[in-house]
Order: C-alpha cells, then sequence, then structure tokens
C-alpha cells in the first residue's frame, strides 16, 4: 500500500504533468493559429476542400486552351488562378491571369470573378489574391464549378467551356540513383543525416519541424530530392509548410506550399531572399514533388577571399526554376563558416512536418 503522503505526491506530479502538457497543447495551438494540418492524401479526415483544390486543363473557345490552378483557403474558401494558354510550364502565357473567387457549396465549389479590395497572400480568403497586382493583367469576369473532378466554366461573353482534373508528375519522380551516386536516403536507414525520423509505416523521412542535417560535407555536385508539403489550406504565406533545401549549409532553396502564387524569392523554388523563380512549378500539397539541383561552390583565393560567387541550376518538378544562377551570398540561417568552404546539406524543419524520399547526390570531380 502506498503511504497517504507517497500518494498525495504522485497525483501532484500527475495533476501538474497533464497541466503542463495542456500548456504546451495550448500553446502549440496558438502558434499554428488554430489550423489543421494533414501529412497523408489518404487521411479519411480529409475535407472536401482537398479535392476541389489542384489543377484542370482543357481547351476554351477563347484561349485555344485554358489550365487553371484552385487553391483552398480553408473552411470551403477557394481562389481560381485561370491561366490562358495552359497550366505553368505547360502553355501558359507567362503574363496574363484571370482570378476567380469560390465557395464550397455542398459537395460542388462555385466561382465568381474576383472583386474587392484584395490584398497578396491576405489571411481573409475574402480579401486574399494570389497575384501581388490586382485585378492581374489579363483579368476577365469568368464563373465557374467545380465537382466531381470538372471544371464547367463561361467566359466574359458567356462562352462555355470544361476544365478535367489533372495530376503532373515530375518527369524524374522515382529516378534511380545512378552508379557514381551516393545514396543519402532510401528509406531503408537515416544513417547519413543527423536529426529527422523514419516512420515504421511508410519508410519516409520526416522533419518533425525540426532541422535535419547530412552527416558528410559537400562542395561541388548534382543531387536528386523527393519532398511533400503538408496541406494546410487556413495558413498563409510562410506558415503554409515552411522549409528549405539549404545547399552546403549557406544557400536555401526555399521549400513551401505556395501552389497556385507568383514563385517570388521566398517561396518554392527561389533563392530565399535573392532571387524569384522563373516560373512556379510547384505543386499542390500532398503531392510528390522533386527538386534537382546542379550546385557549384564559391571559390576562394589562397588568401581566402572569395573570388567567385556560387553557382546554382534548380529544376522543380523537372521545369527549370533557376538557370545558373550567381549567389550573391549567404542566406539567413546559414552556417558560420565562411564561403567556399565544404558544408552539410540542410533540410530545414521549420516547425513543418515535411516528408522526403529518394535522397541521392553526385560530387563533382
Amino acid at each position: 500500500m502506498i503511504p497517504q503522503r507517497r500518494r498525495f505526491e504522485l497525483t501532484s506530479v500527475f495533476a501538474f504533468s497533464c497541466l503542463a502538457w495542456l500548456v504546451f497543447a495550448a500553446s502549440a495551438s496558438a502558434a499554428d493559429g488554430g489550423r489543421e494540418v494533414w501529412t497523408d492524401s489518404e487521411d479519411p479526415t480529409l475535407p472536401v476542400d482537398f479535392r476541389i483544390q489542384g489543377e484542370y486543363a482543357g481547351p476554351c473557345p477563347d484561349a485555344g486552351r485554358l489550365g487553371c490552378q484552385v487553391i483552398a483557403l480553408g473552411n470551403g474558401a477557394f481562389q481560381a488562378v485561370v491561366y490562358p494558354g495552359g497550366l505553368p510550364g505547360d502553355g501558359w502565357d507567362g503574363e496574363n491571369k484571370i482570378l476567380m473567387d469560390g465557395r464550397l457549396d455542398g459537395e460542388t465549389a462555385v466561382f465568381v470573378p474576383a472583386e474587392g479590395r484584395k490584398q497578396y497572400l491576405a489571411g481573409p480568403a475574402a480579401e486574399f489574391s494570389a497575384t501581388r497586382r490586382f485585378p492581374p493583367a489579363g483579368q476577365k469576369a469568368y464563373t465557374a464549378t467545380i465537382a466531381d473532378g470538372k471544371l464547367a466554366g463561361k467566359t466574359d461573353e458567356e462562352k462555355s467551356f470544361e476544365l478535367k482534373k489533372v495530376q503532373r508528375q515530375s518527369p524524374t519522380m522515382g529516378k534511380q540513383s545512378p552508379e557514381s551516386a551516393t545514396v543519402l536516403f532510401d528509406g531503408s536507414n537515416k544513417d547519413a543525416w543527423r536529426g529527422g525520423r523514419i516512420d515504421e509505416k511508410t519508410g519516409l523521412l520526416n522533419t518533425d519541424g525540426q532541422d535535419i542535417l547530412s552527416r558528410d560535407k559537400f562542395n561541388d555536385y548534382s543531387i536528386h530530392l523527393e519532398f511533400m508539403l503538408p496541406f494546410r489550406p487556413s495558413a498563409r504565406g510562410q506558415g503554409r509548410g515552411n522549409s528549405g533545401f539549404y545547399q552546403v549549409d549557406h544557400y536555401e532553396v526555399q521549400i513551401l506550399d505556395s501552389f497556385g502564387l507568383e514563385g517570388v524569392n521566398n517561396e518554392c523554388g527561389g533563392v530565399y531572399s535573392q532571387q524569384d523563380c522563373l516560373v512556379n512549378a510547384c505543386f499542390p500539397p500532398l503531392a510528390w514533388q522533386t527538386y534537382d539541383i546542379d550546385f557549384t561552390n564559391a571559390v576562394r583565393d589562397a588568401d581566402g577571399n572569395k573570388i567567385k560567387d556560387a553557382v546554382v541550376t534548380v529544376k522543380l518538378n523537372g521545369i527549370v526554376v533557376q538557370d545558373q544562377l550567381e549567389i550573391r551570398g549567404p542566406t539567413g540561417g546559414h552556417r558560420s563558416e565562411p564561403e567556399g568552404t565544404p558544408g552539410p546539406l540542410k533540410l530545414q524543419g521549420h516547425g513543418n512536418p515535411l516528408q522526403f524520399r529518394n535522397i541521392w547526390i553526385v560530387p563533382k570531380e
């Protein structure tokens, strides 16, 4: 039998532990704004919003062909970005966009022309704009409904069109490592990394919101990596699956759910704080995506002075988003050693549940 005093102490400890856990949970929820997060496309708790969001494409009487990216904004709200010519990287004219605001009505999403006062990435769905300039170049009064994987729309001249939902896949998805490569992660172990967790069911490398660094250091190389962003429809901007892929832990190539956005330097495919994407090639959240990066480190002279910037070419989902870019200097959150020195690769956690697979590197001689 436990003495009364001891029982009191154990009860107090248990109560304190429960209180501490509740405070932690409340703090985490407050930090996240109470927003829900999904990490599995087969999760039965995913809302109808997830089935509506995504990419659509098809013919149109006015534009010949249209592409459309539907962004889920949470609580049954959406914004659709329509691209004359086709989807980004697949026919879009690179200039004109048409925005529609959407709202869920049962299992159907109803879209009307985007109007009113709007701001890029605004929190309230009614004020959200997927373009920095509103209205964007090419804006027209399109309307549409989405149900059962089809977008039925009308142009501003009342001409009907129908777009079907598509799921693009990177041409390098699942690419096997060549004989000259060093395999950094294939699902069997994480021996090449410090930090991170292998999910026992999926075999995927998870950040669990914390940084992961390679044990080895690298200099010049080509690398392949596959990643999945979480579905966080109520979040905005940098709160939406924020991560980063640091080259030699000096230069961040951003990882972020920037599906349907402009593709600026702090969005997926951008070199953080320095260079926008040539085109926004980001796929929807919970879709597997690829980075194929060719990197040449900065060069230092015998006195330790940098004489040449690092150079990077980045393909996001098989589309060139940075082409032989000279990086002016380290981006935020970099290691302290000087440029031009070998360094580890870093997969940034940034408080978000990112998942990775099929990572391999080919060092340059």
